[in-house]
């Protein structure tokens, strides 16, 4: 008999089916299932599959006396109740390595959409608009790019943006050894040089609105905001206030807060591109993703070496 897994994310269906061969899956991927589950079909799981996004409470720890491991799919654990889970010796377990590619190839995705006003464009053109009567949109090439959170996909965002011969400088919680972009210790002294700001930090308390107003005034009105680490991370108001009045030129969010609900501030200004927390979904991705995820439980209960904690 296969050992019950409680999953509180959605999952396609080829990564049920992968992960249904090792475990009998408890899908609970909406609110009224999660609470059901939790509640009573679930008691007995010793595994809970979330992601940073989702989270597992301490609540909800406590509600599953079985609990020994609480993993996420992608890097994120950002609402997993790490203090709880150490407490009381429940492992955690992340998927970081599995999506940085996509991600960064997300970040580079938004930041030129939005340089190069790609969706306006097409839409312009479909309408029948023509070249000469729009104006010109800046280059990547020449721009300096700065970046928040030099951990793997801050780097692997640097090198993309590099290869558009973009200058590269970072802000990140100490200077890094094994880089040789510019450091800047504070964030606003990085937007007061960058022409553009990619947002690759983790969430949380720490970095809670690290993206205020008084940075967005510092990138000005020839700037650019992306942002691919979390919605927490950016003041949404001060964010809409600037990009409406002409204090900012464009942002491309992958993450926003009061997800999963578009930025009312947001969703009608033309300089704004919003995907739908997508960055780190592909198809590569998320099978990397899975096998890790599994891989993951296979050393947790064969008492192997640690695995990624958090």
């Amino acid at each position: 008999m296969k050992p019950p897994l409680l999953v509180l994310i959605h999952l396609s269906e080829e990564s049920t089916a992968t992960i249904a061969a090792h475990y009998d899956i408890l899908y609970a991927p909406d609110r009224q299932r999660r609470d059901e589950m939790i509640a009573g079909p679930a008691r007995k799981v010793a595994v809970v599959l979330t992601n940073g996004s989702t989270g597992l409470t301490a609540e909800e720890m406590r509600a599953l006396p079985h609990l020994q491991l609480v993993c996420t799919l992608g890097a994120g654990f950002e609402n997993v109740d790490v203090a709880h889970a150490e407490a009381h010796g429940i492992e955690i377990a992340t998927g970081a390595g599995t999506n940085e590619d996509c991600v960064a190839d997300h970040a580079l995705g938004l930041l030129l959409a939005i340089l190069r006003n790609i969706p306006v464009l097409d839409r312009y053109t479909r309408d029948g608009g023509w070249r000469e009567t729009i104006p010109l949109q800046p280059q990547l090439a020449g721009k300096r790019v700065g970046i928040v959170g030099m951990g793997n996909i801050g780097k692997k965002i640097a090198r993309r943006a590099a290869a558009f011969d973009a200058e590269i400088a970072y802000c990140n919680r100490k200077k890094r050894d094994d880089v040789d972009y510019h450091y800047f210790p504070d964030v606003a002294q990085l937007a007061g040089w960058a022409d553009c700001l990619i947002v690759a930090a983790p969430g949380g308390a720490q970095t809670r609105h690290l993206i205020n107003a008084r940075v967005l005034e510092e990138l000005g009105p020839q700037g650019y905001l992306v942002n691919i680490g979390r919605g927490s991370i950016v003041d949404t108001d001060a964010l809409g206030a600037a990009l409406s009045s002409g204090r900012l030129a464009g942002a491309g969010l992958d993450v926003y807060e009061g997800e999963p609900q578009p930025p009312a501030a947001l969703i009608a200004l033309p300089n704004v591109v919003l995907t739908p927390h997508i960055a780190g979904w592909s198809p590569e991705a998320i099978r990397a993703s899975v096998t890790q995820f599994l891989r993951n439980c296979e050393e947790h209960f064969a008492a192997a070496e640690p695995v990624l904690r958090a």
